[in-house]
């Protein structure tokens, strides 16, 4: 009787729990590096989104405050203009990784993308992503 108790234990072995470890960490290297691209890429798009909102709100303000081509905006002169809540509502928030927008805007011009910022991401995305905002320095 005791020997057909022991029979009949079933369980993994070693080289089965092997496997499937290899075969879990297989597909993470697989999956991982597409997940920090799409983070880099979302990124991205965030600070091309911002660069779209103060455009518009520079020209907002700019319409309100009868100001013409060539007067400069405080970024935080534009604080009413965002959505309550949002990163560029709140003082002194930044774009990406610690880097701030350009503190001042001008009237009928594109706001520019840090240099900072181009840099960190042009991995995932090349010069013509950022159309037509131009780089800082270029």
């Amino acid at each position: 009787m005791l020997k057909q108790l022991h029979q009949r234990r079933g369980g993994f072995t070693l080289v089965e729990i092997m496997i499937v470890v290899a075969i879990i960490a297989l597909l993470a290297a697989i999956a991982v590096p597409g997940f920090l691209r799409a983070r880099k890429r979302a990124q991205a798009t965030k600070v091309l989104n911002e660069l779209r909102l103060i455009d518009s709100a520079v020209d907002q303000y700019s319409i309100e405050h009868n100001l013409v081509t060539g007067n400069t905006i405080a970024l935080s002169q534009l604080k009413d203009y965002f959505k309550v809540g949002s990163p560029l509502y709140a003082e002194g928030e930044t774009s990406l990784n610690g880097i701030a927008h350009q503190a001042t805007q001008t009237v009928d011009s594109l706001p520019e993308v840090p240099s900072e910022v181009d840099t960190a991401l042009n991995d995932v995305v090349d010069a013509n992503f950022w159309t037509p905002y131009d780089i800082t320095g270029s």
